[in-house]
């Protein structure tokens, strides 16, 4: 177990290889959006070293907006997400529903734009994903815990 460090300065334990379950991770997204909404954004800036950033996707089946707390990772005018659902062998909401419905807005710092969001596939998937893992180790521990293959999702500016 390690010291994960915090955005107000504390730390939390958590497990290298955990993965997280998918009541884990819902009850996590809630209490983060909680408390970044809760400080004006002046915590919950950041997790395990990664940029926070705040997706809101069209439901699927519901049509309502959603809104989620993912680890962002810029690369150029683009911004990707990891739908590794913790490892988990089902792919998460957020990421069925920007399938199904790919018009997005991302908030980064307070800032929102409205995104198209596509799924990286085949030589530029495998170019993204070692940039991912490169800043983000983690997500090769998810992948390693599940047969799918994660999704590398790319935020374009509409």
């Amino acid at each position: 177990m390690g010291g994960e460090p915090l955005a107000a300065g504390g730390t939390a334990s958590v497990a290298s290889d955990a993965v997280p379950t998918t009541t884990t991770i819902r009850t996590f997204a809630h209490l983060h959006k909680a408390l970044h909404r809760a400080s004006g954004g002046r915590l919950g800036k950041t997790l395990r070293g990664g940029q926070v950033v705040f997706l809101t996707t069209t439901g699927r089946k519901t049509g309502k907006e959603r809104t989620w707390p993912l680890v962002g990772i810029p690369h150029g005018d683009d911004w990707l997400v990891i739908a590794s659902n913790g490892g988990e062998d089902a792919h998460p909401s957020w990421y069925l529903n920007l399938v199904a419905h790919p018009d997005v807005t991302l908030t980064v710092d307070g800032t929102t734009t409205t995104r198209t969001a596509r799924v990286a596939e085949g030589a530029e998937r495998t170019e993204l994903w070692a940039k991912v893992v490169g800043e983000q180790p983690v997500f090769a521990s998810y992948e390693s815990k599940t047969d799918r293959q994660i999704p590398v999702v790319v935020l374009s500016p509409a």
